[in-house]
């Protein structure tokens, strides 16, 4: 439980950010030795690295972007590592545009590389604001014949292997299955709000006070109502926004989610909703399956399988989740009926998760940034 409170603080301190992470898109099609790549960078991203805003009047115009084509390109490929068989593959810029994405501009650099040989084993690094962005993420969509593999590189995984010949369809579920675990755990407004939802399940509110359970089945079934209740929903609206059916703007979204995480940390100070909480479960949880279907869209949904994709990446979502319930349970129940977590980590989580997600809150629908990452 100190982890617990530890993690949040160092939420408060470096996770309370104004949109969605900073994030870059990166699509590599393989043929035979050739690849032939798209990168997608935000421009507020590039403008913080290099300087694109030349008037320093905020905006940043299709000019400005123009006249510093050369630095982006200079800057983003020596970021970019391409290496297949143990040689290097150089990569060079072909083409710009851009693009606008739910979170705003991006420059669309085009590039291609060639190999010495025929690509049967491609190794990328990725290195791009590693040192100014320790959140950064970049979201690899990668394709060879009929098949699409996914990965996303950061500071803790920048270098990546992938086995071209290998693609087959159980090699992509376990790709977008992987990918949706790790979403999950970093994922800080979706792991709050679960826990804020976790924290009252050792506990039973009698005449105004939360005193401990006595027996575990109550509490574990309590768990599992709200861990059913959140996936079901959240399945729901993943797989009707990754498929194009319903769409909802980023920015609503993620304030929508912001909300929740406020509210179900506040509801356990004050109590308004005790014994249906799986109710606010299933209704929040409606709005968070849009976020995880914003980060599978941006992986990219390959045409050919749709469906082991889409599965891939909720069973991975649901792998995470459980993982964190199962690690989280058992030490509540052994602590429920100290002071140490009904008064510090209860009461006392509760109102740091509220004061986060406050901030986070704030700066989404307002499209602020209180504290920088």
């Amino acid at each position: 439980m100190r982890a617990l409170l530890a993690i949040l603080l160092a939420l408060a301190a470096s996770h309370a950010l104004a949109h969605k992470p900073s994030d870059s898109y990166l699509a590599i099609r393989v043929e035979g030795a050739s690849l032939a790549g798209q990168w997608d960078i935000a421009l507020r991203d590039l403008d913080f690295a290099i300087g694109l805003d030349d008037s320093g009047d905020g905006e940043i115009t299709w000019g400005e972007v123009k006249a510093h084509h050369t630095d982006i390109a200079a800057y983003a490929l020596a970021r970019l590592k391409l290496r297949s068989d143990g040689a290097d593959c150089p990569a060079r810029a072909t083409g710009f545009l851009v693009d606008d994405h739910s979170d705003g501009t991006y420059s669309v650099m085009r590039f291609a590389a060639t190999c010495p040989g025929e690509v049967t084993t491609l190794e990328i690094g990725y290195s791009l604001f590693a040192d100014l962005d320790p959140q950064h993420k970049g979201l690899l969509r990668l394709e060879h014949g009929a098949g699409t593999r996914t990965a996303i590189f950061g500071p803790e995984r920048p270098t990546q292997s992938f086995e071209l010949a290998r693609i087959s369809a159980l090699t992509q579920f376990l790709d977008y299955g992987r990918e949706g675990v790790w979403h999950i755990w970093i994922g800080f407004d979706h792991i709050l709000f679960l826990l804020s939802l976790l924290l009252p399940a050792v506990l039973a509110l009698a005449g105004g006070r939360w005193e401990a359970i006595d027996r575990f089945p109550p509490a574990f079934w309590d768990v599992f109502k709200i861990v059913t209740s959140f996936t079901v929903a959240h399945s729901i609206t993943l797989s009707l926004a990754a498929l194009g059916v319903v769409s909802l703007p980023s920015r609503l979204v993620e304030s929508g989610i912001a909300t929740s995480v406020v509210l179900a940390a506040l509801n356990n100070v004050f109590p308004l909703v005790h014994g249906r909480r799986w109710m606010v479960a299933f209704a929040f949880g409606l709005i968070h399956g849009f976020g995880f279907a914003s980060v599978l869209k941006d992986l990219g949904l390959p045409q050919g399988a749709l469906l082991i994709a889409l599965v891939g990446f909720n069973l991975g979502v649901e792998v995470g989740q459980l993982a964190i319930v199962s690690a989280f349970l058992p030490v509540a129940y052994w602590l429920r009926a100290s002071w140490f977590y009904r008064r510090l980590v209860f009461i006392g989580g509760s109102l740091a998760i509220t004061a986060v997600a406050g901030i986070w809150l704030i700066e989404r629908a307002f499209n602020l940034k209180i504290i920088s990452a």
